[in-house]
């Protein structure tokens, strides 16, 4: 019997850590996905950009994950859209869920 849930890893705080499957840039979004997970509906996701935004796009562009099929716009504390200027060259996000409120807010970010 496993006693480790193989999808989702955790780090020493408990925080779950998922590791982006793709990053697309397109004409009116970057989209960062994250494939199908198991989470819990409120809390901190720390994700692993596996494809960082590239430094050629549009700094202009909002932000969307997507997660379990279901894309949302990733926004600042503020309630403004994130864009491609806060995420390039960033490899790490923490990001608060709220899915009970439809919100996802970028918390903090680490440079590569």
């Amino acid at each position: 019997m496993a006693c480790c849930n193989q999808i989702i890893a955790t780090n020493a705080g408990g925080i779950p850590y998922i590791v982006s499957t793709n990053t697309t840039v397109g004409t009116e979004t970057i989209n960062i996905a994250l494939g199908v997970r198991r989470i819990q509906p409120v809390g901190y996701l720390t994700i692993i950009i596996s494809t960082v935004v590239p430094a050629d796009a549009t700094t202009t562009l909002p932000v969307t994950l997507t997660l379990n099929d279901v894309t949302k716009p990733l926004t600042l504390p503020n309630g403004t859209p994130v864009t491609a200027a806060e995420l390039l060259n960033v490899s790490n996000i923490l990001v608060f869920n709220d899915r009970t409120r439809g919100l996802l807010t970028l918390m903090s970010r680490t440079v590569s």
